[in-house]
């Protein structure tokens, strides 16, 4: 199949199979097996891959600032794993939509405070999914609460005094609550070919730490004035990071081309800004259909027009991390 996830999920109801991490050939995953002494995996944001080209180096995704109903994160992140590379998705978002689609319970076993702390390792935290190769990482109501759960970890509690809060509290970026994430996210390294983070849409201590942790973050933006103010606003926050810096790519999706507004504002900024990819997602009722078929577009409809958008966004995607 054309698209991402490697075949139709079971019916509703249907027991889901237990979590399976295959580990590929060299031939498939581009890199010999895994080895203690692997580094960490850089974070990128979720996208459709192209078949064939050169293997996805371990990385992670990051995808922020999408509005609530836009099922882009959910829909790029198949892609990869689809076309054989291992792939775990986290779903940061305490609403759980990207557990829902997934047919996952959202809920962790001691909340955000145990993954947070240390006290559930990560890889403890992963469930299997209905889709060949992608693993997550599900939601929990209680990661409302991770700004301060990230904010009291190490440097950041009461007593640690106030040069270790310095990162977060003083306006300058990067400090080590900022960048807990990142330390977590590095056992999945001998594991997975590609981490994918969805976040839910605000500029907080979560979502910085996804900014430090990723390589790559994908920005799904309505065509509105609003939302490239939003845009305005992230870019201009990464560029106060000192070093290293993730990619942005901005991608508008929820396009409607019968309104003047949509047209203008896709065609301009698409044009003006490198930081905004060619492809454009449909407004369609087919995407629209993913919350009642709780699966990827790219799944139950691989021919359709929002499908190969879908797959021509991934081709931009993966281009920035060649």
């Amino acid at each position: 199949m054309g698209g991402a996830g490697g075949g139709n999920p079971p019916p509703r109801g249907a027991t889901r199979a237990p979590r399976f991490r295959p580990r590929l050939p060299p031939v498939l995953t581009g890199r010999p097996p895994s080895s203690p002494a692997s580094p960490p995996p850089r974070p990128v944001a979720p996208g459709p891959l192209p078949t064939p080209g050169p293997p996805l180096a371990r990385r992670v995704e990051g995808v922020t600032e999408k509005p609530a109903d836009d099922p882009a994160g959910r829909h790029v992140v198949c892609r990869p794993a689809g076309t054989g590379l291992r792939t775990v998705l986290w779903d940061l978002d305490p609403q759980g939509a990207a557990s829902f689609m997934f047919r996952v319970k959202p809920r962790v076993k001691g909340g955000g405070k145990a993954l947070i702390r240390g006290k559930l390792p990560l890889d403890d935290a992963i469930k299997g999914t209905d889709f060949d190769n992608l693993d997550l990482i599900p939601a929990d109501f209680t990661y409302r609460n991770m700004d301060l759960l990230l904010d009291s970890a190490e440097g950041g509690s009461a007593g640690s005094g106030s040069g270790s809060r310095s990162g977060s509290r003083s306006g300058s970026p990067g400090g080590k609550p900022a960048r807990k994430l990142s330390k977590l996210l590095a056992p999945l390294a001998a594991e997975y070919d590609a981490v994918f983070l969805d976040c839910p849409p605000s500029i907080s201590l979560v979502s910085e730490n996804v900014l430090h942790a990723a390589d790559v973050i994908v920005v799904p933006l309505i065509p509105t004035t609003l939302s490239v103010r939003t845009l305005d606003q992230l870019t201009g926050f990464v560029a106060g990071f000192n070093g290293r810096r993730p990619d942005v790519l901005a991608f508008f999706s929820m396009v409607d081309r019968r309104k003047k507004l949509h047209r203008e504002i896709t065609q301009n900024l698409s044009s003006e800004r490198a930081e905004v990819a060619a492809t454009a997602i449909p407004y369609l009722s087919l995407v629209e259909k993913m919350s009642v078929e709780r699966a990827p577009v790219t799944v139950f409809a691989p021919r359709s027009s929002a499908a190969r958008a879908y797959r021509a966004l991934w081709t931009e995607v993966r281009a920035l991390g060649e």
